[in-house]
C-alpha cells in the first residue's frame, strides 16, 4: 500500500466510484475487522449505489452457516487461512447478489488463534471473473491490525475492479 494510513475513507471513496462507474455492486464479509470495513464504506456519500451490504461472521461456526464456508476446512484449518477468505469473499458476493464480494479474516490479537500469531490477515475479493487472496503480517494493536486490513481488503477491491 503506498497511501498513508487514515481513516480508510479516501480509499473506500475510490472504489466506491470506480464500481459506480462500471455500474457495478459491492458486499463484505468481515471477521476480525467487525464490520469496519462496511462502516467505512457507509461513510461515503452516495454509498447506497453501489454498497449492497455485509456480514459480520465472527464466529467460525457463522462463516460456514452464513456464507457457505466449507466446515471441513474449518475443521481442519480454523478461520485463519487463505481459503477461509477466498470462500467468504465468495460466499457474500453470491448471498447477497453483488457483483463484487470482499473478506477479512485473522487474528487482531493480542493472542494468536488456531495456531497463528496475531496480525496473520488474509484479505480476499471476489468477482464472477475470478478471485485473489493477500496473505498480511500486520505488527501492531488491535486497531492497527484492523485499520490496516481494512485498507488491505479496500485497496484489493480496486486491484479486482480495474483501479
Amino acid at each position: 500500500m503506498t497511501h498513508e494510513l487514515d481513516d480508510g475513507t479516501a480509499l473506500a471513496a475510490e472504489l466506491l466510484d470506480l464500481l459506480a462507474a462500471q455500474d457495478r455492486t459491492l458486499a463484505v464479509a468481515e471477521s476480525l475487522t467487525g464490520g469496519l470495513v462496511a462502516a467505512t464504506l457507509v461513510d461515503v456519500p452516495g454509498a447506497s449505489r453501489v454498497f449492497r451490504g455485509a456480514v459480520v461472521a465472527y464466529a467460525t461456526d457463522l462463516k460456514a452457516q452464513l456464507l457457505g464456508v466449507e466446515p471441513a476446512l474449518l475443521a481442519d484449518h480454523g478461520a485463519v487461512h487463505p481459503e477461509v477468505a477466498r470462500q467468504m469473499a465468495r460466499g457474500v458476493r453470491e448471498r447477497l447478489g453483488a457483483d463484487v464480494g470482499l473478506a477479512t479474516t485473522g487474528v487482531a490479537g493480542p493472542d494468536p488463534q488456531d495456531g497463528r500469531a496475531p496480525g496473520t490477515v488474509y484479505v480476499a475479493a471476489s468477482t464472477r471473473d475470478g478471485e485473489r487472496v493477500r496473505e498480511l503480517s500486520v505488527d501492531g494493536d488491535r486497531g492497527e491490525v484492523r485499520a490496516v486490513s481494512r485498507d488491505a481488503v479496500l485497496a484489493l477491491g480496486l486491484a479486482v475492479s480495474g483501479g
